[in-house]
């Protein structure tokens, strides 16, 4: 029998670990101060403890990494990527999100309240065992690998053109598999979007080949990605955790959703970026 045991990255690039239900594990802190979470639950400085009450929060709030996980959630934020792809599905610009969900693995959306239920309130994904419940409720036919649960996002999007997805996007970590995707062998009436996030701790080299390959990139604590930004000066929105557009379709996402929340369109001349009020220390 396969153990349950889900590995990911939360707050910054902190490793937790949830088995059955109970977090066992929790690395180190690597940032003091996140805006977001300022903002939501007026917390000034990250620690174990307050890492480890937050994980255990999501567990009993929507049943983060447990057969009772709550696949329907509400927006989160305004401005965040699974808020993002959200309304784009809804406008039919994407019609198929390649991502990832504790207790499923690698899967297909189609359904905009899915997206946001599965990414709007779960970090970095590192590892993964199955969950029958969870795969039940999302639906064997769009799990990858119902069996194992593994993350295969090359798998994904090869499924989800089987399937005749016209304008697909993938989520994804700060990878190799990147430029793979951008790379295979796509029909030319696909379009495949990437949407890059938690590059917190990314090295220059790979700040370069993301936005090279990306769509869409989040700042998160990387300052290698703002550096960067600063130099080539993409379209962006947000101040404090920034989200750029790295590519011209990247921006229609990006704009399509500060429409729908009555958000002014950015102009771009605020570069260099702020570095006030912003994750801390950027690593």
């Amino acid at each position: 029998m396969v153990k349950d045991r889900h590995v990911i990255e939360a707050l910054g690039k902190t490793e937790v670990v949830i088995e059955n239900g109970k977090v066992v594990s929790i690395g180190e802190p690597n940032i003091d101060f996140c805006p977001i979470f300022k903002k939501i639950e007026n917390i000034d400085q990250f620690d174990k403890e307050f890492i480890k009450n937050n994980i255990e929060r999501r567990i009993r709030e929507f049943g983060m990494c447990t057969p009772e996980r709550l696949l329907n959630l509400p927006d989160m934020m305004s401005f965040g990527i699974s808020e993002i792809l959200k309304t784009n599905v809804e406008l039919g610009v994407i019609d198929c999100v390649v991502g990832v969900c504790e207790g499923a693995g690698t899967i297909l959306m189609t359904d905009p309240n899915l997206i946001q239920g599965v990414g709007g309130r779960v970090s970095a994904l590192i590892s993964t065992t199955p969950i029958p419940e969870v795969i039940e409720n999302i639906g064997y036919e769009n799990v990858i690998n119902p069996e194992t649960a593994e993350l295969d996002p090359i798998s994904g999007l090869e499924l989800a053109i089987k399937r005749g997805y016209k304008n697909i996007a993938i989520t994804i970590l700060p990878s190799p598999l990147i430029k793979e995707i951008r790379n295979y062998n796509i029909p030319e009436d696909v379009n495949v979007y990437i949407f890059v996030a938690h590059t917190s701790g990314i090295s220059m080299e790979d700040v370069k080949e993301v936005f090279e390959n990306a769509d869409v990139v989040t700042a998160c604590a990387s300052k290698n990605v703002r550096d960067y930004a600063d130099e080539v000066k993409p379209y962006y929105s947000g101040s404090k955790v920034t989200i750029f557009a790295t590519s011209d379709m990247g921006r229609v996402f990006l704009d399509n959703r500060l429409k729908y929340i009555n958000k002014p369109l950015c102009n771009n001349k605020d570069y260099p970026l702020n570095r006030e009020n912003i994750p801390r220390p950027l690593f």
